[in-house]
């Protein structure tokens, strides 16, 4: 969401905020005096419920025909074009969204299907849903929409080739990225074993980052 620069004395606190030397820290407890606090979820699943409203009706009976036609055809699409990537597990006709798996690759390789949606982020590309559905082994969940060009969509498939390349020359980069993010893979046997739950607001000069 953005805004004008006259409300941002407004938003909600807190913010992530980014230093001048690049690290990042969590606004402090008063900082903006007009902030409007905290947003809970008092008013329900309301603001969605808009948006939905607003598409409905910006787009009418026959551009919703035509963006649900759009979102079936790009989802078939990457599933054709992915077949001889990543494992397939139900090769008939999809509609919006279809289910590919990296159980073959892991196999053979050792990479998993979230090593494969990490490197995806090197990529410029936002990783699908992994490990969902459950009855599917190393599920990658992949839902183009209807708003994806062409050139998007084949450039979504390229990136997937070369990951699956790398996985099999150099499974050792897959398992450490993402490498060009701001912030990397977490721990995941630290954060298994000692999750951090709660937020705490930060007072004064406290920072949350790490020196």
């Amino acid at each position: 969401m953005g805004v004008g620069e006259k409300l941002l004395p407004f938003l909600p606190s807190p913010r992530v905020l980014r230093e001048p030397d690049g690290r990042f820290r969590l606004e402090a407890y008063g900082e903006r005096p007009a902030s409007i606090g905290r947003v809970r979820a008092f008013a329900g699943n309301a603001g969605i419920l808009v948006r939905a409203y607003a598409y409905i009706r910006a787009h009418g009976a026959s551009g919703l025909c035509e963006v649900s036609e759009d979102a079936v055809l790009a989802a078939n699409y990457l599933k054709a074009r992915l077949a001889d990537v990543l494992d397939v597990p139900f090769p008939r006709p999809c509609m919006h969204e279809f289910v590919a798996s990296s159980a073959t690759l892991k196999a053979e390789t050792g990479v998993r299907t979230l090593d494969v949606a990490k490197r995806l982020i090197d990529y410029g590309f936002h990783p699908p849903t992994v490990y969902f559905p459950l009855t599917v082994e190393e599920a990658l969940l992949i839902e183009p929409t209807e708003t994806e060009s062409l050139e998007t969509l084949d450039a979504f498939v390229e990136a997937m080739r070369c990951i699956v390349d790398e996985a099999r020359h150099d499974p050792d980069l897959l398992h450490s990225a993402p490498h060009s993010s701001p912030v990397r893979r977490l721990d995941e046997a630290t954060a298994a074993r000692q999750p951090n739950l709660r937020w705490r607001a930060m007072t004064g000069s406290q920072s949350p980052c790490p020196d």
